[in-house]
């Protein structure tokens, strides 16, 4: 496999949804054309591959993860020709796109539920799961706590109970039958025909383990139907790829590389809390543990490491001690907070605004083994909407301008999608694309800067990791090597400045060049190793090889 395959290994991910982040034609909602004349800003910024959250016709129960129809553009976004349109603009400019494939469930408004709960003989029945029989009292098993009551519901058209482990407008598809398996194959041809190169698999453990499915329907847990899609992909296009949101433990969450032939890419959760945990006791202790926690996956595996994304900050599989820190830190009003196990806030303001304290979490994302991920917003510091329910206060639309209703679309503000974050230390007067643009220390500059450093640095993403011994518990170093060139990344996650000592050779810290930092630093001392390093500042070094 040539290193064009491996494309993902080094991929600097940006997820966005269509519907919020730019609006061409003045109705007040996103679409492909608005996106496509956005291009330009996302390459320059450093972006590699985009993340297209659901963009298909819904009825928006759950912001486009009930899909009523996979084979289609949402005409509010646009057409399929404004879609493809839109791939080959991304791919002049350097671009992959990957989309979100919904699998584990439809609305209950798809057709082929429609069929199947109006006819118990019509081949669409068997393309979900149900029972006669009452399932009793299941509300241990829902996956957003206090807004189910269970995971099965019961159909009066159909006369029979149906699964569904989200909410009860998403039915829960039965994998088990081949028709279901040619269907999404048919899916994923389609979009893979039209220049995707991958899919982002929701909730990817629900299409093999079937919780709540009674033993002898031939569903039990196997993870054959990942390699499958994963084969198919690659027949259509040699270098797809699928990633997977898979956040289970760490004795099962690499299961799902398999061998190296089924998902190529997981997000990586498990070190996701470590981070956060880290982040709030200001010590880089946490995250050496969890990164020497994580198993070992294939050489054509990758982890996708992120700091925020579209849903909440998850801190269900920490201790209640480990969560209550970072509750404590990072989200104490119960507003904040979301199905007792989470935080619904975008990274700013859980940062207090402090872009000093930003830009060290950026350069910590962008050095942790794995390819980064960024939502759309976090580049300039965007704010959450506590105002909006649930998951949604942090999919406000994209804030371009201090003017015009933050640039977004050129419809009176009671039309947007969803409104615009206005007023306050995050609102688009303050917090915008156009503010920060000529501002050589903006958050957005200072970022792009970090990504480029990134993308020059393909150990990162390939080469061997090791953790070094900075002689400051508050100071992450991690080593990279890769053939003859070695990388070294220094974070100091406290606000104190820091006095560190590098195990590095006397050759290696002569020869050694600095790629980026948070300001302009001495040489190191080659005798001795030593140097100084700000609050919350960073620091790339090169030892070797071409610079």
């Amino acid at each position: 496999m040539g290193l064009h395959d491996q494309w993902h290994e080094n991929a600097v991910i940006y997820c966005l949804d269509v519907e919020t982040y730019a609006d061409s034609d003045g109705d007040g909602v996103g679409d492909f054309a608005g996106l496509t004349q956005r291009l330009d800003y996302l390459s320059g910024l450093g972006v590699s591959c985009l993340w297209l959250m659901p963009f298909y016709p819904t009825p928006n129960g759950d912001d486009g993860y009930d899909v009523a129809d996979y084979n289609a553009v949402d005409r509010r976004l646009g057409t399929m020709a404004d879609f493809a349109e839109f791939v080959v603009e991304a791919r002049e400019r350097g671009m992959h796109v990957i989309v979100d494939l919904v699998p584990n469930h439809t609305s209950d408004q798809h057709p082929w539920f429609q069929a199947a709960r109006q006819d118990p003989d019509s081949p669409y029945r068997d393309y979900y799961i149900w029972r006669e029989d009452d399932p009793g009292d299941t509300s241990d098993q829902v996956v957003f706590p206090g807004e189910q009551e269970g995971i099965w519901t019961f159909d009066e058209a159909a006369k029979a109970w149906y699964l569904h482990h989200f909410y009860a407008f998403q039915p829960d598809v039965n994998f088990a039958n081949p028709a279901v398996r040619e269907e999404f194959r048919k899916i994923m041809g389609l979009w893979l025909q039209l220049g995707v190169d991958g899919f982002r698999i929701d909730a990817a453990p629900f299409l093999i383990n079937l919780i709540g499915v009674e033993s002898g329907r031939g569903m039990e847990p196997a993870h054959d139907y990942l390699q499958e899609l994963k084969e198919f992909a690659a027949l259509r296009n040699g270098s797809a790829i699928l990633l997977g949101e898979v956040d289970e433990g760490l004795s099962t969450i690499a299961d799902y590389f398999g061998g190296g032939n089924q998902l190529q890419a997981l997000f990586n959760f498990p070190l996701n809390r470590f981070v956060f945990l880290g982040l709030a006791q200001e010590s880089a202790d946490p995250i050496k543990f969890g990164l020497q926690q994580l198993p070992t996956i294939p050489d054509k595996g990758q982890w996708v490491n992120f700091l925020r994304h579209h849903d909440e900050l998850n801190l269900s599989r920490m201790t209640m001690d480990q969560r209550e820190q970072v509750f404590a830190r990072f989200g104490p009003d119960p507003d904040m907070q979301i199905y007792n196990r989470g935080l619904r806030r975008r990274l700013a303001p859980m940062l207090g605004g402090d872009q000093d304290h930003l830009c060290l979490a950026y350069s910590l994302l962008l050095s942790l083994p794995g390819a980064p991920m960024f939502f759309y917003g976090e580049e300039i510091g965007m704010g959450e909407n506590p105002a909006l329910p649930g998951r949604l206060a942090v999919r406000g639309p994209m804030q371009w301008t201090p003017y015009d209703n933050g640039g977004f679309s050129a419809a009176p503000p009671e039309r947007f999608v969803r409104p615009m974050l206005a007023g306050g230390e995050y609102g688009h007067e303050r917090v915008s694309v156009a503010s920060q643009r000529g501002d050589p220390d903006s958050l957005l500059n200072r970022l792009t800067t970090l990504i480029r450093a990134r993308r020059e640095c393909g150990e990162i993403g390939s080469g061997d990791c090791r953790i070094l011994d900075t002689g400051s518990d508050a100071v992450l170093g991690l080593r990279y090597d890769d053939h003859q060139s070695a990388i070294v990344t220094l974070n100091n996650l406290s606000p104190g400045r820091q006095t560190l000592t590098l195990d590095l050779s006397e050759r290696e810290m002569e020869a050694a060049t600095t790629l980026v930092s948070d300001r302009p630093y001495g040489p190191v001392d080659a005798r001795n190793g030593r140097m100084r390093m700000n609050g919350y500042g960073y620091r790339w070094l090169r030892l070797g090889g071409v610079y």
